[in-house]
């Protein structure tokens, strides 16, 4: 089954095929409508895209979600295997796979069913608690918030539906690993994130695509709610193929003494915009956001993160590190903005950028803001190249230069490294190995 081409027709095709309750097709449509109205980003990257060429909905004609990776088909088990999300899963509290248009695989262990946690695709979620789902869904990120979120909202497909009960905390990541195989293929994942009062989640994602002449679309929208006392933290790192644009909007809701924290890693993709935000609504909650962008020849890295404190003595942190090379851009793109009843707030921004060759750039986009006279906004950045100097020393040691580069740019993304669990850190040296 292949979908191709944006129109209502094709978007009922979808609500049809996964068989949804009338208030889901409803809220597609009017996504849809406004996906026509809103015109494209009038701010970073440039690119060429035809929305009637890109195929919106792809899968087998089995849909079942299944829980033994026995049952998944052999050539899609070994090239997720060769990936490492098989290995990956011993790690984990729970899995789920999207493969294309559709969760092709979901597990999770027996003692958090007992705990009332639920974690399963969008399709199942929105099915089964439509209470939970109707209280949340497309409340925290709106429809008419930009054309890829309309985007999205009208023919999303794929990805996760988690709610975290009171006073429940999980001991191991979450993870959801998402697969585009197909030329020409657009993925609109959605997810939908809870954590309610005095809980706590760790929630992993992981994006990769083969490489194709003609380029492929990820928008994909996520949503998280963090309750009272709550902490959640939300970790990626997307390896898109360089023919992907990678077109992402990324919000949390943060509660009274809740905390958010966004770790979030760009290697791959043509294009990538996105701003991960926390919206400070809670008294004294905090939010976190440490990015890191890498861009080669061909790349265009537009990420950064986005603080709104409406609380009083809230506090936030960005920490951008970019790094370019080969004619590659790496641009900061951020706002914080502390909001006239914010009292006594705190946020603060760092910027720190690496330039590898006189081809590449970097940009920096801040808009900070503040409203009230008791809270402070701290912004600084740096901009630099590989130091001729420490080069000398380590090649003096007999480090030829390559590997001396390699370990300089390791040095300058340790603060983002030592934040991901090890076996992802061990992954990200890996990535970053291939693309220097």
């Amino acid at each position: 089954m292949e979908i191709v081409g944006i129109n209502e027709e094709n978007i009922k095709k979808i609500s049809s095929i996964k068989n949804e309750d009338n208030w889901v097709l409803d809220y597609r449509l009017k996504s849809y409508n406004n996906f026509c109205n809103i015109d494209m980003p009038s701010y970073g990257p440039k690119y060429d895209l035809d929305f009637n060429k890109v195929i919106y909905y792809k899968s087998s004609e089995d849909k079942d979600i299944k829980n033994d990776w026995g049952q998944i088909k052999e050539d899609i088990k070994c090239e997720l295997s060769c990936l490492g999300v098989l290995e990956s899963e011993k790690h984990l509290d729970g899995m789920g796979v999207t493969y294309e248009s559709e969760v092709i695989y979901h597990n999770m262990l027996e003692e958090l069913k007992d705990k009332n946690v639920i974690f399963t695709s969008i399709e199942e979620g929105l099915k089964k608690y439509p209470d939970i789902a109707k209280k949340y869904f497309g409340k925290i990120v709106s429809n008419a918030e930009n054309k890829f979120a309309a985007l999205n909202s009208s023919c999303f497909s794929g990805g996760s539906f988690i709610y975290i009960p009171p006073n429940t905390k999980l001991d191991r990541p979450l993870q959801s690993y998402f697969r585009i195989n197909s030329r020409g293929m657009g993925q609109f994942e959605r997810t939908l994130i809870i954590v309610d009062d005095n809980s706590e989640l760790h929630y992993i994602e992981g994006c990769t695509a083969p490489t194709y002449n003609d380029s492929s679309l990820h928008a994909a929208v996520v949503e998280i709610y963090v309750g009272k006392h709550s902490k959640c933290r939300y970790s990626t790192i997307q390896n898109w193929a360089h023919n992907v644009l990678n077109l992402v909007t990324k919000r949390a809701l943060v509660d009274d003494s809740g905390v958010m924290e966004w770790i979030d890693g760009n290697i791959g993709s043509k294009v990538t915009m996105k701003y991960p935000c926390c919206v400070l609504k809670g008294d004294n909650s905090e939010g976190t956001c440490i990015t890191i962008s890498v861009a080669t020849s061909g790349q265009q890295q537009d990420s950064g993160a986005r603080m709104i404190h409406l609380g009083k003595n809230t506090k936030s942190s960005i920490i951008s590190k970019s790094i370019a090379r080969n004619g590659g851009d790496a641009s900061y793109r951020g706002k914080v903005e502390i909001k006239e009843g914010a009292t006594n707030s705190e946020a603060m921004v760092k910027c720190d950028t690496l330039i590898l060759d006189k081809d590449s750039k970097s940009n920096a986009y801040p808009t900070n803001i503040c409203r009230n006279t008791s809270s402070s906004l701290e912004h600084e950045a740096t901009v630099s190249k590989v130091s001729e100097e420490k080069l000398f020393y380590l090649m003096s040691r007999g480090i030829p230069r390559e590997k001396a580069i390699e370990l300089i740019v390791l040095g300058f993304i340790e603060k983002f490294r030592e934040e991901l669990p090890m076996e992802y850190a061990v992954e990200l040296n890996h990535l970053l190995k291939k693309h220097l």
